[in-house]
């Protein structure tokens, strides 16, 4: 399995890296994507077992006793219970808690420590709950969870997007969110055949969780770390054979140039050097995407559709299948999105998923507010199929656009300075909301009962406007080579560069390849790699801009030198 390596055109080097998509890489990523199911199976079984009775009668029994004392209360909420969201939600804030810590393991040990511990981390988490015998206990369990799936998701990104070449990365990275779907798949059919295994058929489905944390951890174990934290942890010679092995050529002098310069510029800028001006974009979309990530609305469908579903007269068997019915459109939306990310675009599936997931959200709370009666919990059958399919649709539409681009792109759009500090704050944002949003919607329904679907789908009008104005397009940029897209956004570039700058940059005087540090480097003036010099790696002498052999300066990126691939992709 091969592919010619094609990139965008950004200036500097990029023009020079070469590599395939080999079957070595592929099968790397797949073990790393593996990440994905712990996230993926936790969001499936938690929902599910929140409305088995035994699992209830022993952490919820007010809630059991509520559910069977009065079949009259308002349906919309029956499940409102603080303790009951508090197990969902506890998960999320454990991994907002420690995914700050994945900055110094990462400088230690690689991002592949990170997820062996993400992996090792949910083992016990699993054994922890699956044994539990009260409420402490199985909050302590979903506080190893957390850490696990925090770990995880802070890491795995960063790999993919690291051990990837840019052409493919888009398709390679959505791994990470297949195993997602495929573990929210699998734990909702799993929820489906142990509900009537009584009494410890919760203890199953929970302690099955194990099996995903497992080969995280071995896989972890065995697939090498990224060229990126090798050379950023002294291991130079290690990460250019490294980047040869992953690109299936030797020819690598290019983009190892990339990394070790990325390096090198980083080490002069202190962890925090996000919060500077020139990197508030970055910032800025560190922040944001989750953010909106969270408030499509998902999580209420991926924690919560077997208690709507419930709600609405559907019955506990049936709902938990309605639920699996979900998860399968999930699972085949996203491998759509691996065929077309790259493709299309990013900014083209953001855009439509969100279009899509709006009309859907609107439908839902058109009939449900039209047709549920509330004093007999009734639903005409017609009306619950409608809500059934409009769900599909919005998990379709989350599926290939916001689902994997939520952490692809964050993950793409840093460059070395800012990767690591960054991609923690996107998961600590991404966990923090998750949070609020698994304690506080059950108690939404019961109040704003329908109205909580227009809630969700005004913040998907309000996302998808950010992405048409303030979010440029990524695909096929090489990681490394990211920042001339902001220099070359129509409102970025105003935050970032001073009006002489701009006009510099837009002459051409500004080396295109600079942008990695925010400097303003002359483009007459050529900047060495730095560390890299001596390495047998052949990349001794090679400046920024140049490749060996070539006029320092001949390779400096200009108006004229870069592609209409970037144009266009930052023009918005």
């Amino acid at each position: 399995m091969a592919g010619g390596m094609i990139v965008a055109d950004v200036g500097g080097r990029a023009r020079d890296y070469n590599g395939k998509v080999t079957w070595y890489v592929v099968l790397v990523a797949l073990i790393a994507s593996s990440g994905g199911l712990l996230f993926g199976y936790d969001l499936g079984i938690t929902g599910g077992v929140e409305s088995f009775p035994d699992f209830l009668a022993i952490f919820f029994p007010e809630v059991a006793l509520a559910q069977a004392a009065d079949k009259s209360a308002d349906p919309y909420c029956s499940y409102d219970s603080q303790k009951l969201s508090a197990f969902t939600s506890v998960l999320f804030l454990s991994g907002a808690f420690f995914s700050f810590f994945t900055g110094p393991v990462t400088r230690i040990g690689g991002r592949k420590l990170v997820m062996i511990l993400g992996g090792a981390s949910f083992c016990v988490g699993a054994i922890l709950c699956a044994f539990a015998q009260d409420l402490a206990m199985l909050i302590i369990g979903r506080v190893c969870l957390g850490a696990g799936v925090g770990f995880a998701n802070q890491a795995v990104p960063l790999y993919l997007s690291e051990i990837a070449p840019a052409h493919a990365r888009g398709s390679l990275n959505v791994m990470f969110q297949l195993a997602t779907t495929i573990g929210i798949w699998v734990a909702e059919w799993i929820n489906y055949g142990t509900q009537n295994v009584h009494p410890h058929g919760w203890r199953i489905s929970v302690g099955l969780a194990f099996v995903p944390a497992i080969i995280l951890f071995l896989g972890s174990i065995i697939i090498p770390d990224t060229p990126n934290s090798l050379v950023a942890r002294g291991y130079v010679e290690k990460a250019r054979l490294t980047l040869e092995r992953v690109r299936g050529t030797p020819d690598v002098e290019a983009e190892f140039a990339d990394i070790v310069e990325a390096n090198d510029n980083s080490k002069t800028v202190n962890k925090w050097a996000i919060s500077q001006k020139k990197y508030r974009p970055v910032l800025t979309g560190a922040v944001l995407i989750p953010f909106f990530q969270q408030f499509t609305g998902i999580n209420t469908i991926m924690f919560y559709a077997t208690q709507l579903f419930d709600v609405l007269g559907d019955g506990a068997n049936a709902a938990l299948l309605n639920t699996a019915i979900i998860g399968a459109v999930n699972v085949g939306s996203t491998i759509l999105a691996i065929v077309l990310v790259d493709r299309l675009g990013r900014k083209v599936l953001l855009v439509e998923g969100g279009i899509q997931m709006f009309i859907c959200f609107v439908v839902v709370a058109g009939v449900m507010g039209g047709s549920f009666n509330k004093v007999t919990g009734y639903i005409p059958k017609n009306s619950a199929s409608t809500i059934l399919a409009f769900e599909c649709l919005f998990t379709a539409g989350f599926a290939w656009s916001w689902g994997p681009l939520g952490w692809l792109v964050p993950s793409e759009f840093h460059n070395i300075e800012t990767r690591g500090t960054g991609q923690a704050i996107t998961v600590c944002v991404n966990f923090l909301f998750s949070f609020v949003i698994g304690q506080a919607y059950l108690t939404m329904l019961c109040k704003m009962e329908y109205g909580t679907y227009i809630f969700f789908a005004f913040w998907v009008f309000c996302m998808t406007i950010y992405v048409i104005f303030f979010l440029p397009e990524t695909k096929g940029v090489p990681i490394e080579e990211m920042g001339i897209l902001w220099r070359k956004h129509w409102f970025w570039s105003k935050v970032i560069m001073t009006p002489e700058e701009r006009a510099a940059f837009q002459k051409g005087d500004l080396l295109g390849s600079g942008v990695t540090t925010g400097d303003v480097t002359p483009a007459h003036v050529p900047r060495t790699t730095g560390s890299a010099k001596g390495v047998k790696s052949g990349v001794t002498g090679i400046t920024a801009g140049t490749t060996p052999g070539a006029t320092p300066g001949a390779m400096v990126a200009s108006p004229a030198s870069i592609s209409n691939t970037v144009a266009t992709n930052a023009k918005y």
